[in-house]
């Protein structure tokens, strides 16, 4: 069966109910099976359960063979330039700790590959108590839904001695969060080209990156961006 991702979500949070839902994990070897109380795996493991719901509600999928590139898996086995879709996962008492994407490799991506902005991202938030997992919540989000500014670049990054690694989400669900995410596509690319010119190793690259980030999501999806 084939799925926008929209439909995906619909299926697995208002016909499955996974909100409040728990689980647990065991690792057994011979007689032996213990219980495991630590989050280290909770996301791998979270991942392949979903995997395995694909699976047994027949959606069609493609899961991606090299799981540290972009994205986990594509809804549309015919069109790879479509139903892209990332998992995230994340303890809800903790807030989100995980990467929207590798800085440079996802500047670098668009140029060829605009309509990767487009992508949906599928997040699962849980709880872990005594080793039983709760789902709090499950959103579905576009990039620039969860990205946001921050007070040192136009766009909220990890940064390291002075090097930009990834690019870090905000707290979207908080009415609390001092930084809101963006509201468009076209905002996010202006605070990404931004950050790009503001960041001294991308300076000098960054004359026409956004132009022909532009040009090339026309020529796939025949849709001109109107950015700032």
């Amino acid at each position: 069966m084939k799925v926008t991702a929209e439909k995906l979500y619909k299926k697995l949070v208002e016909e499955y109910k996974i909100i409040g839902e728990k689980g647990s994990i065991k690792f057994t070897v011979k007689d032996l099976s213990i219980s495991i109380k630590t989050k280290d795996t909770v996301g791998n493991l979270l991942q392949e359960w979903l995997k395995a719901w694909f699976k047994e509600s027949k959606i069609d999928f493609e899961e991606n063979i090299n799981s540290q590139t972009f994205p986990d898996f594509l809804l549309d086995k015919d069109n790879h330039t479509k139903g892209l879709l990332e998992v995230k996962s994340f303890d809800f008492d903790r807030g989100p700790g995980f990467d929207l994407a590798n800085f440079d490799s996802y500047c670098n991506s668009l140029l060829e590959n605009a309509y990767r902005i487009d992508s949906d991202y599928l997040i699962l938030a849980y709880q872990m108590e005594d080793g039983i997992i709760t789902i709090k919540n499950v959103w579905l989000k576009k990039i620039w839904e969860l990205a946001c500014p921050s007070g040192t670049y136009p766009l909220k990054v990890q940064e390291k001695k002075s090097v930009i690694y990834n690019i870090r989400p905000s707290v979207w669900y908080s009415e609390r969060a001092r930084f809101k995410p963006f509201n468009s596509k076209e905002e996010f690319l202006s605070a990404l080209n931004n950050t790009r010119y503001q960041y001294p190793q991308t300076r000098p690259t960054n004359g026409h990156w956004l132009r022909n980030i532009i040009k090339n999501y026309q020529e796939h999806t025949g849709i001109l961006l109107e950015v700032e």
